[in-house]
């Protein structure tokens, strides 16, 4: 079982995803949590020094959040559909999570 904390795990998952989105040769966003809006999930700030990712943690699953933060990396690069399908597979396979903290 993990004991990390939730707040530990995003962190984690946020320095993989920017190493991997930069490899990628992507624009990597900054990742905080929770959304300045109460009732959003995930929302995204185009601001001058670049797009700002928040994801909420609480009350939701790990897939869940990796799955926010995957989708607002390619929402941050304005991806068309078949290139966010390749890079969201990719970005997922360098994480390397194991099968129930992969999203859907």
């Amino acid at each position: 079982m993990d004991t990390t904390t939730p707040a530990a795990r995003f962190s984690h998952v946020a320095r993989r995803l920017g190493a991997a989105t930069r490899a990628a040769g992507l624009v990597v966003p900054a990742f905080r949590t929770p959304p300045r809006h109460a009732a959003a999930n995930r929302t995204i700030r185009r601001l001058p020094g670049g797009p700002v990712v928040a994801v909420r943690i609480k009350g939701r699953s790990f897939a869940q959040v990796v799955g926010d933060l995957v989708d607002g990396v390619i929402v941050a690069n304005c991806l068309d559909e078949r290139t966010a399908t390749r890079v969201r597979t990719s970005l997922l396979a360098a994480l390397d999570l194991p099968g129930d903290a992969r999203a859907a």
